[in-house]
């Protein structure tokens, strides 16, 4: 069990590994996020994912850009769930799914992150991966513009 000092270590470590890659300085980040990300914290391994499949920081490494954004996104991070469930309908870093980017949107869009409410929405708009269902993709379409006002 962690004490009290140890998770604000975790806490400021995690803090300052986003701060260090959202000042574009990867390297850094990666050496604060990489133990954070091993010890399960999703923002972490979300954030290792994005520069594994990106060579942010480092080579390009698509099996670690799965295999982190994954295991952030089975922990429900909203914005991992998103990223999977680009990289199935893309068919970046995995082989190219339908249903499973269906399953990871529709993870996202049900926590309310209104681009994958819209990437939902298109997909059965266009019947990608569902059965073509123009109710329920009016019904992801509204519950995006309901969430952006």
């Amino acid at each position: 069990m962690m004490d009290d000092k140890q998770a604000a270590e975790e806490i400021m470590a995690l803090r300052s590994g986003i701060a260090a890659f959202e000042s574009k300085q990867f390297v850094r980040a990666y050496e604060l996020l990489l133990s954070l990300a091993h010890d399960g914290h999703p923002d972490a391994q979300y954030r290792l994912a994005i520069m594994y499949q990106n060579g942010l920081g480092m080579v390009t490494n698509r099996v670690e850009a799965v295999r982190w954004m994954r295991a952030a996104a089975e922990q429900g991070f909203g914005l991992a769930q998103h990223g999977l469930g680009f990289m199935y309908l893309q068919g970046e870093c995995v082989a190219q799914n339908d249903a499973q980017a269906v399953h990871w949107f529709r993870q996202a869009a049900e926590q309310g992150l209104t681009g994958a409410q819209i990437t939902l929405a298109s997909l059965y708009e266009e019947g990608r991966g569902v059965t073509k269902d123009m109710e329920e993709a009016k019904r992801w379409y509204a519950k995006a513009g309901s969430a952006e006002m």
